[in-house]
């Protein structure tokens, strides 16, 4: 029996390969929820029980995954939880590959779509966006201003293809215009000292924290809707029964709803 044929200069699944694939998705995802249940009536020998990794994009890691952590750990006394730092599509390989358990990504292309079967995903809640600018700046004083108020600014942006790039230049298009990129920056403490300086403007989650000392200002955004970014839980499919995991989940989406009231 094939499963896979020449097609140009690759190869492609045949119908038989096809039904393989699909129907190993589902023994891996019964294998999650028999794990789940084993580990629900305390007979399970396997170490990773009591073990849960969770992966997230940087604010998410550090805003979210701490308290996380510290919660599941006080649920679950000699758990070993790990937090690693990832960016969301690297997030999905860690998921597939086991080496992850929860993830936290930004909705963005290229991630795996929402039917993807190899994976639960939930939204956790949208994350509004601020116009970072320098004090002093024109629109600094203002309560709130539309993102087209600041086409005409020099712009600082993350690397073409990263998640923020595609973020920034997703909601200048939506507002009408295509941001003129000025400098590069990979990191929002290297990003505020550049608009601190009066380089540039930039755009700024309202999840992530600045430290002290940089002379700029968060101008809120107005829009309908208002400029967010969206976030979201993922899971492998059918390990949610896992009750370390499911633990995981909970914490999550409370401190998801504690974060969208503090921005509404």
């Amino acid at each position: 029996m094939r499963i896979v044929e020449p097609r140009g200069r690759g190869l492609v699944l045949t119908r038989a390969g096809q039904l393989l694939l699909e129907r190993s998705q589902e023994l891996f995802t019964r294998w999650e929820e028999i794990r789940g249940e084993l580990d629900g009536l305390g007979t399970s020998r396997d170490t990773r029980t009591r073990r849960l990794r969770l992966c997230g994009f940087s604010t998410a890691a550090a805003a979210l995954l701490p308290p996380t952590a510290l919660t599941v750990m006080e649920r679950f006394p000699g758990a070993e939880v790990t937090i690693i730092e990832a960016d969301p599509e690297e997030c999905f390989d860690l998921l597939i590959s086991d080496h992850a358990d929860v993830a936290v990504v930004v909705a963005t292309d290229p991630l795996p779509p929402r039917s993807d079967p190899r994976f639960e995903q939930s939204a956790l809640f949208s994350d509004r966006l601020d116009l970072l600018v320098p004090v002093g700046h024109r629109l600094a004083a203002k309560s709130a201003v539309a993102l087209s108020e600041a086409a005409e600014e020099s712009w600082i942006l993350d690397r073409a293809g990263s998640p923020y790039h595609r973020l920034v230049r997703t909601a200048c298009a939506a507002a009408g215009f295509q941001p003129e990129q000025a400098h590069q920056s990979r990191e929002w403490e290297t990003g505020a000292a550049l608009v601190s300086a009066g380089l540039g403007v930039a755009l700024i989650p309202r999840l992530a924290r600045l430290p002290d000392g940089f002379d700029v200002v968060r101008v809120p955004l107005r829009g309908d809707p208002v400029p967010s970014r969206k976030i979201l839980s993922g899971i492998r499919r059918g390990s949610g029964a896992q009750p370390i995991i499911a633990s995981a989940l909970e914490v999550l989406r409370a401190s998801a709803e504690t974060a969208a009231h503090q921005e509404a």
